[in-house]
Protein backbone atom coordinates (compact mmCIF):
# COMPACT_ATOMS: atom_id res chain seq x y z
CA UNK A 1 0.00 0.00 0.00
CA UNK A 2 1.45 3.39 -0.92
CA UNK A 3 1.85 6.05 1.70
CA UNK A 4 -0.94 8.25 0.28
CA UNK A 5 -3.49 5.47 -0.22
CA UNK A 6 -6.56 5.16 1.97
CA UNK A 7 -7.31 1.62 0.89
CA UNK A 8 -6.30 -1.72 2.40
CA UNK A 9 -5.22 -4.77 0.36
CA UNK A 10 -8.85 -5.79 -0.09
CA UNK A 11 -9.71 -2.46 -1.72
CA UNK A 12 -12.03 -1.47 1.12
CA UNK A 13 -11.74 2.03 2.54
CA UNK A 14 -9.54 2.06 5.64
CA UNK A 15 -10.44 4.78 8.12
CA UNK A 16 -7.98 6.82 10.15
CA UNK A 17 -8.11 4.27 12.96
CA UNK A 18 -6.96 1.44 10.73
CA UNK A 19 -8.46 -1.97 9.87
CA UNK A 20 -10.23 -4.32 12.24
CA UNK A 21 -7.69 -6.72 13.71
CA UNK A 22 -9.56 -9.89 12.72
CA UNK A 23 -9.66 -8.70 9.11
CA UNK A 24 -5.91 -8.08 9.14
CA UNK A 25 -5.20 -11.52 10.62
CA UNK A 26 -7.43 -13.19 8.06
CA UNK A 27 -5.73 -11.31 5.24
CA UNK A 28 -2.31 -12.68 6.19
CA UNK A 29 -3.55 -16.26 6.47
CA UNK A 30 -4.49 -16.92 10.08
CA UNK A 31 -7.87 -18.33 9.11
CA UNK A 32 -11.36 -17.01 8.50
CA UNK A 33 -12.43 -13.81 10.17
CA UNK A 34 -14.45 -15.86 12.64
CA UNK A 35 -11.42 -18.01 13.46
CA UNK A 36 -9.37 -14.86 13.95
CA UNK A 37 -12.04 -13.42 16.23
CA UNK A 38 -11.69 -16.54 18.38
CA UNK A 39 -7.90 -16.04 18.56
CA UNK A 40 -8.47 -12.49 19.77
CA UNK A 41 -11.19 -13.54 22.22
CA UNK A 42 -8.82 -16.12 23.72
CA UNK A 43 -6.29 -13.40 24.50
CA UNK A 44 -3.69 -14.84 22.14
CA UNK A 45 -3.17 -11.64 20.12
CA UNK A 46 -1.26 -8.54 21.21
CA UNK A 47 -0.97 -5.16 19.52
CA UNK A 48 1.99 -3.02 20.54
CA UNK A 49 2.50 -5.23 23.59
CA UNK A 50 -1.09 -5.10 24.84
CA UNK A 51 -3.59 -7.95 24.73
CA UNK A 52 -6.10 -7.08 22.04
CA UNK A 53 -9.87 -7.19 22.38
CA UNK A 54 -12.53 -7.70 19.74
CA UNK A 55 -13.18 -4.50 17.84
CA UNK A 56 -9.55 -3.38 18.06
CA UNK A 57 -8.34 -1.59 14.95
CA UNK A 58 -4.73 -1.58 13.82
CA UNK A 59 -2.64 0.47 11.44
CA UNK A 60 -0.98 -2.40 9.64
CA UNK A 61 1.95 -0.31 8.41
CA UNK A 62 3.04 0.78 11.87
CA UNK A 63 1.47 -1.37 14.61
CA UNK A 64 3.30 -4.41 15.99
CA UNK A 65 1.07 -7.51 16.05
CA UNK A 66 1.87 -10.75 17.87
CA UNK A 67 0.06 -14.08 17.92
CA UNK A 68 1.01 -16.45 20.75
CA UNK A 69 4.04 -14.25 21.42
CA UNK A 70 5.29 -14.38 17.83
CA UNK A 71 5.62 -11.13 15.87
CA UNK A 72 3.93 -11.37 12.47
CA UNK A 73 4.07 -9.17 9.40
CA UNK A 74 0.68 -7.60 8.69
CA UNK A 75 1.50 -4.81 6.24
CA UNK A 76 -0.45 -5.17 2.97
CA UNK A 77 1.41 -6.71 0.07
CA UNK A 78 4.03 -8.70 1.95
CA UNK A 79 5.34 -11.65 -0.06
CA UNK A 80 7.73 -14.48 0.79
CA UNK A 81 9.46 -16.52 -1.92
CA UNK A 82 11.60 -19.63 -1.61
CA UNK A 83 14.10 -19.97 -4.45
CA UNK A 84 16.45 -22.83 -5.29
CA UNK A 85 19.40 -20.78 -6.50
CA UNK A 86 21.48 -22.35 -9.27
CA UNK A 87 25.23 -21.96 -9.70
CA UNK A 88 26.46 -18.76 -11.40
CA UNK A 89 23.46 -16.67 -10.30
CA UNK A 90 24.35 -13.64 -8.18
CA UNK A 91 22.64 -12.92 -4.85
CA UNK A 92 22.06 -9.23 -5.40
CA UNK A 93 19.45 -6.91 -6.88
CA UNK A 94 21.68 -5.72 -9.74
CA UNK A 95 25.04 -6.77 -11.16
CA UNK A 96 27.30 -4.29 -12.92
CA UNK A 97 28.87 -7.08 -15.00
CA UNK A 98 25.58 -8.18 -16.52
CA UNK A 99 25.41 -11.52 -14.73
CA UNK A 100 22.02 -13.07 -13.88
CA UNK A 101 20.71 -12.21 -10.42
CA UNK A 102 18.28 -13.95 -8.11
CA UNK A 103 15.87 -11.03 -8.53
CA UNK A 104 15.46 -12.01 -12.19
CA UNK A 105 14.23 -15.48 -11.19
CA UNK A 106 11.21 -14.30 -9.16
CA UNK A 107 8.29 -11.96 -9.99
CA UNK A 108 9.34 -8.38 -10.71
CA UNK A 109 6.55 -6.86 -8.62
CA UNK A 110 6.36 -6.37 -5.75
CA UNK A 111 10.07 -5.68 -5.39
CA UNK A 112 11.80 -8.06 -2.99
CA UNK A 113 15.30 -8.52 -1.60
CA UNK A 114 17.31 -11.68 -0.87
CA UNK A 115 17.60 -12.58 2.81
CA UNK A 116 21.29 -13.15 3.37
CA UNK A 117 23.39 -14.37 0.47
CA UNK A 118 24.73 -17.39 -1.33
CA UNK A 119 27.97 -17.16 -3.28
CA UNK A 120 27.82 -17.36 -7.06
CA UNK A 121 29.21 -20.92 -6.99
CA UNK A 122 26.92 -22.07 -4.15
CA UNK A 123 23.51 -23.61 -4.83
CA UNK A 124 20.39 -24.06 -2.78
CA UNK A 125 17.62 -22.46 -0.81
CA UNK A 126 17.28 -18.70 -0.56
CA UNK A 127 14.41 -16.63 0.83
CA UNK A 128 13.38 -13.39 -0.88
CA UNK A 129 10.83 -11.04 0.65
CA UNK A 130 9.75 -7.43 1.08
CA UNK A 131 9.23 -7.98 4.83
CA UNK A 132 12.13 -5.95 6.16
CA UNK A 133 11.57 -6.81 9.82
CA UNK A 134 11.56 -10.57 9.28
CA UNK A 135 14.51 -10.28 6.89
CA UNK A 136 16.48 -8.45 9.56
CA UNK A 137 15.69 -11.06 12.20
CA UNK A 138 16.64 -13.93 9.87
CA UNK A 139 20.08 -12.46 9.23
CA UNK A 140 20.96 -10.87 12.57
CA UNK A 141 23.52 -13.01 14.45
CA UNK A 142 21.67 -12.64 17.77
CA UNK A 143 18.90 -14.95 16.53
CA UNK A 144 21.30 -17.71 15.46
CA UNK A 145 19.17 -19.10 12.64
CA UNK A 146 20.55 -22.44 11.49
CA UNK A 147 21.60 -22.99 7.88
CA UNK A 148 22.25 -26.55 6.74
CA UNK A 149 24.54 -27.42 3.83
CA UNK A 150 25.75 -30.44 1.91
CA UNK A 151 29.42 -30.00 1.05
CA UNK A 152 31.15 -32.25 -1.46
CA UNK A 153 34.85 -31.98 -0.63
CA UNK A 154 38.11 -33.20 -2.12
CA UNK A 155 39.72 -35.27 0.61
CA UNK A 156 41.02 -38.36 -1.13
CA UNK A 157 39.68 -41.89 -1.15
CA UNK A 158 39.49 -42.16 2.63
CA UNK A 159 37.27 -39.12 3.04
CA UNK A 160 37.51 -36.55 5.82
CA UNK A 161 39.48 -37.73 8.84
CA UNK A 162 37.98 -37.81 12.32
CA UNK A 163 40.48 -35.22 13.49
CA UNK A 164 39.42 -32.86 10.68
CA UNK A 165 35.75 -33.41 11.51
CA UNK A 166 36.44 -32.59 15.15
CA UNK A 167 38.20 -29.36 14.17
CA UNK A 168 35.22 -28.35 12.04
CA UNK A 169 32.84 -29.10 14.92
CA UNK A 170 34.88 -27.29 17.58
CA UNK A 171 35.72 -24.16 15.58
CA UNK A 172 38.26 -23.19 12.96
CA UNK A 173 40.67 -20.26 13.22
CA UNK A 174 40.01 -18.06 10.18
CA UNK A 175 41.40 -14.66 9.32
CA UNK A 176 38.26 -13.04 10.78
CA UNK A 177 38.27 -15.07 14.01
CA UNK A 178 37.37 -18.53 15.28
CA UNK A 179 34.14 -19.99 13.92
CA UNK A 180 31.40 -21.01 16.34
CA UNK A 181 30.86 -24.73 17.01
CA UNK A 182 29.07 -26.42 14.11
CA UNK A 183 27.21 -29.66 13.54
CA UNK A 184 29.30 -31.71 11.12
CA UNK A 185 28.77 -35.27 9.93
CA UNK A 186 30.15 -37.30 7.03
CA UNK A 187 27.22 -38.83 5.16
CA UNK A 188 29.55 -40.73 2.86
CA UNK A 189 33.18 -40.39 1.89
CA UNK A 190 33.76 -36.77 0.95
CA UNK A 191 30.16 -35.61 1.51
CA UNK A 192 29.62 -33.53 4.63
CA UNK A 193 26.45 -32.30 6.31
CA UNK A 194 27.29 -28.99 7.97
CA UNK A 195 24.95 -26.87 10.10
CA UNK A 196 26.07 -23.37 11.07
CA UNK A 197 24.33 -20.31 12.50
CA UNK A 198 26.81 -17.68 11.41
CA UNK A 199 26.87 -15.86 8.09
CA UNK A 200 30.49 -15.05 7.34
CA UNK A 201 31.65 -14.63 3.77
CA UNK A 202 32.35 -18.03 2.16
CA UNK A 203 32.52 -19.50 5.64
CA UNK A 204 32.06 -23.19 4.90
CA UNK A 205 34.48 -23.08 1.97
CA UNK A 206 37.11 -21.45 4.16
CA UNK A 207 36.49 -23.89 7.01
CA UNK A 208 36.91 -26.92 4.78
CA UNK A 209 39.96 -25.50 3.07
CA UNK A 210 41.53 -24.89 6.49
CA UNK A 211 41.41 -28.64 7.22
CA UNK A 212 42.78 -29.55 3.81
CA UNK A 213 39.48 -30.52 2.18
CA UNK A 214 38.52 -27.90 -0.44
CA UNK A 215 34.84 -27.74 -1.41
CA UNK A 216 33.94 -28.93 -4.89
CA UNK A 217 30.18 -28.39 -4.58
CA UNK A 218 28.12 -26.65 -1.91
CA UNK A 219 24.32 -26.78 -1.57
CA UNK A 220 22.19 -25.12 1.11
CA UNK A 221 19.34 -27.48 1.94
CA UNK A 222 17.71 -25.82 4.97
CA UNK A 223 17.11 -22.33 6.37
CA UNK A 224 15.88 -22.60 9.96
CA UNK A 225 12.70 -24.72 9.71
CA UNK A 226 12.41 -24.38 5.91
CA UNK A 227 13.24 -27.46 3.80
CA UNK A 228 12.14 -28.34 0.28
CA UNK A 229 13.75 -31.30 -1.45
CA UNK A 230 11.43 -31.08 -4.48
CA UNK A 231 12.10 -27.52 -5.63
CA UNK A 232 14.18 -27.70 -8.82
CA UNK A 233 17.20 -25.43 -9.40
CA UNK A 234 16.09 -22.04 -10.76
CA UNK A 235 12.51 -22.52 -9.54
CA UNK A 236 10.68 -20.63 -6.81
CA UNK A 237 7.45 -20.85 -4.86
CA UNK A 238 5.56 -18.87 -2.25
CA UNK A 239 6.22 -19.81 1.33
CA UNK A 240 3.07 -21.12 2.98
CA UNK A 241 1.46 -19.25 5.86
CA UNK A 242 2.60 -21.97 8.26
CA UNK A 243 6.19 -21.65 6.99
CA UNK A 244 6.12 -17.88 7.52
CA UNK A 245 4.77 -18.49 11.04
CA UNK A 246 7.58 -20.98 11.70
CA UNK A 247 10.19 -18.44 10.54
CA UNK A 248 8.67 -15.82 12.82
CA UNK A 249 8.69 -18.29 15.70
CA UNK A 250 12.34 -19.14 15.03
CA UNK A 251 13.29 -15.46 15.20
CA UNK A 252 11.33 -14.51 18.32
CA UNK A 253 13.54 -14.25 21.38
Amino acid sequence: MSGDSAFGASGELENDEGERLQKVLARVGWGSRRECEILIDQGRVKVNGEIAILGRRVKSQTDRVEVDGVVIGVAPGLVYYLLNKPVDVITTAKDTHGRQTVIELVPFEPRVFPVGRLDSDTEGLLILTNDGELGHRLTHPSFGIEKEYLAHVDCGQNGVSESALKRLRDGIELDDGVTSPAEVGQLQSGVLRIVIHEGRNRQIRRMCEAVGCPVERLVRVRIGPIIDRTLAPGKWRHLTTSEVVELNQATTN
